[in-house]
């Protein structure tokens, strides 16, 4: 049996989903953490669990929204598990009576009842199951309270098919008339489509085209349709989506009336707003913003990460020199020694070495997630985004593009408008994803030893400023209009879990460390054997006569006005499409000696620019053309970021020269 979960975004759905198949998806205080379905094993059984992207609506308005409708419809699980913040009972609820519309075996999860009681508040859970027609289970997800339980009764409601005995929530009225006048017209349409009738009916109302299609209503059924419509909103004296709403709202709040004695406000909400008002404050939000930023930068990149990366990066030379002594003990062929110690162990040690780098950054990028912290970041930022054309909710995918490309371009599906989606995936790429860190602290190590912290701060915060100038500029030529507004669920402050930040951190070094034995092994092995041999396959002394050597000689000229025409680090650049970790472990295995005699500082800030800005890898490119949808439109973003990176590049050059 498959089962779906559904819910409001930061309403546990993660956690809960965690606690039933024991997996670790990476659940943060943060909303919209899901951006795709997470298929999972119950414990102890052979049911099927599947996360669906949160929402509050399946009214389809956003990509999360149609993902959610579409699971449910097209694949027909054997049961919904909707999970409800037993704390904003009255809002989650509201998609509540959506998904019971649907007539399909459904269980309310009522989350987070350990913090209802702490604050002296009480749900009748047996009334709230009768007032709603499903089964009601009270559970806390993070402790685990109430899970057995809540697996025995959706199996129990799916066996035995048992599907909502409540679904009309209007009273006599105008909206009543409707609703069940159009009832009677679609009945037998919305049985042949396999579609409950009153799911069908209230979608119509709110004139989803989708429905309209699959029911193959003809023209004349329509224009009853669209009377009916018309008549209940001149009755009722409002729109028919206000007319629904107030609808349910009324239901809702009747039931909430009987069955739920409400909490009080909650220390941590308290405690949350009393913070919010220096974090969020008018003037000082920005600019706390920017200290905490840059304060992490210092601690990463500065005395801590530069002790813990230099140490990790002796071990790892260590090793290298025990493996190459023992091979030239052996006697190995020198070419087949060359292979495993200049470049297989050179270039994946090269990258290894930067991995407490990240483990620190993705540290401290946890604990302001877990907190709660990045949403007020998000709010925060929504008056500056909206400005350049964006919605607030950009912000998101922002964030996550600190960490990967490719899960923050899929993450553009929480935006509700495509132009706000499109232009967002144009500029996620400006990013500074954890793969460019190798890259800068290489580069910094030979340049700016003395600036570390600072380099890598502005390198940042310059991705930051070339995509709100690309952004500014767009919204007047290519993406006009107006951005969606921002609605953004603000959860409470909380102390970081252990396990949340250590799991995140586990899997950023699980990722790094497989990118490390597989794509950049293949890399660098590539690398070294295009260096070694010519064109006729035979091994080169000089590697500028290398099969490298001469397709790096056409590029050169396009790169030689950056202050870095050398093939070698044309070369390094092509590599990092694979894998932007590959720029450095090409670079060891194609210049051991060091790149300090082949570029000036002024070039060295040049070339760090280019690759801040530059195409990403070959995995990000794939998830854009799936966004996108087209190859033309994708490869056109390719040109775009290339020539960016150009001009900025050039421009760093040209100033650095003048001043460094």
């Amino acid at each position: 049996m498959i089962y779906a979960l559904v819910g409001n975004q930061n309403s546990g759905k993660t956690t809960l989903f965690n606690a039933l198949t024991g997996s670790n998806q990476h659940v943060g205080n943060f909303p919209g953490v899901t951006v795709e379905q997470k298929y999972g094993i119950i414990k102890g059984t052979n049911y099927q669990v599947v996360d669906l992207p949160g929402i509050y609506s399946i009214r389809p308005y956003s990509n999360e929204e149609i993902i959610t409708r579409d699971f449910i419809l097209k694949n027909n699980p054997d049961a919904i598990i909707n999970i409800v913040d037993a704390m904003n009972i009255e809002r989650n609820l509201y998609l509540t009576l959506q998904l019971l519309e649907l007539r399909k075996p459904t269980v309310v999860a009522l989350n987070m009842m350990d913090e209802v009681r702490a604050n002296n508040g009480s749900i009748n859970i047996e009334l709230l199951s009768d007032l709603l027609g499903v089964p009601v289970v009270p559970i806390s997800a993070i402790k685990e309270e109430g899970i057995s339980e809540l697996i025995r009764v959706v199996e129990e409601t799916a066996k035995k098919k048992r599907i909502p005995k409540i679904y009309d929530f209007c009273k006599p009225g105008p909206v009543h008339r409707c609703i069940h006048a159009i009832s009677h017209i679609v009945e037998d349409h919305a049985d042949e489509a396999d579609v409950s009738a009153r799911y069908a009916t209230m979608q119509i109302i709110l004139d989803d085209q989708n429905i309209m299609d699959l029911l193959k209503l003809d023209e004349n059924k329509i224009e009853i349709i669209k009377s009916h419509v018309e008549e209940m909103e001149n009755e009722r004296g409002l729109d028919c989506e206000a007319a629904i709403a107030d609808m349910r709202y009324k239901f809702i709040e009747n039931v909430c009336n009987q069955a739920v004695s409400k909490p009080e406000k909650s220390k941590e909400r308290t405690r949350s707003v009393n913070i919010d008002k220096i974090l969020t404050h008018k003037y000082f939000a920005i600019p706390i913003f920017a200290i905490i930023i840059t304060t992490i930068f210092w601690i990463t990149f500065g005395p801590l990460g530069t002790f813990l990366a230099d140490n990790f990066e002796i071990i790892i030379d260590s090793g290298i020199d025990i493996v190459n002594a023992f091979l030239t003990d052996y006697g190995i062929n020198e070419i087949v020694k060359s292979l495993i110690v200049d470049g297989i162990l050179a270039g994946v040690g090269s990258v290894l070495s930067f991995l407490p780098l990240i483990l620190i950054l993705f540290f401290f990028l946890s604990i302001l997630e877990d907190t709660g912290y990045m949403a007020r970041i998000a709010f925060v930022m929504d008056k500056l985004l909206r400005k350049i054309g964006l919605s607030g909710k950009s912000i998101v995918p922002f964030l996550i593009g600190f960490g990967c490309t490719v899960p923050a371009v899929m993450a553009t599906r929480t935006l509700p408008s495509e132009r706000d989606r499109k232009l967002t995936i144009l500029l996620v790429p400006f990013m500074s994803c954890t793969a460019k860190i190798p890259i800068y602290a290489f580069f910094t190590d030979y340049f700016f030893v003395e600036h570390k912290a600072l380099i890598m701060t502005g390198l940042y915060f310059g991705g930051i400023i070339t995509a709100v100038i690309i952004s500014t500029i767009f919204n007047k030529i290519a993406f006009k209009g107006n951005p969606i507004p921002f609605v953004m669920e603000m959860p409470n402050y909380r102390l970081p879990g252990i396990k949340s930040v250590i799991l995140l951190m586990w899997d950023k070094a699980k990722d790094f460390i497989q990118r490390a034995f597989t794509i950049i092994v293949s890399a660098t092995i590539l690398v070294w054997f295009l260096q070694s041999f010519d064109l006729r396959f035979n091994v080169v002394e000089d590697a500028s006569l290398s099969i490298l050597g001469s397709l790096g000689k056409l590029m050169e000229p396009i790169f030689k006005p950056l202050g870095f025409g050398d093939y070698r680090f044309v070369t390094a650049l092509v590599t990092g499409l694979i894998a932007k970790e590959t720029v450095v472990s090409t670079l060891e295995v194609l210049i051991p000696t060091g790149i300090t005699t082949l570029l000036t500082t002024a070039s060295a800030l040049s070339f760090l620019t280019f690759t801040l800005l530059y195409t990403p890898c070959f995995a990000a490119i794939a998830a854009i053309r799936r966004e996108m949808g087209s190859a033309v439109k994708t490869i056109g973003i390719v040109i775009f970021q290339i020539a960016v990176a150009w001009v900025v590049a050039f421009t760093v050059y040209q100033i650095a020269g003048v001043f460094i």
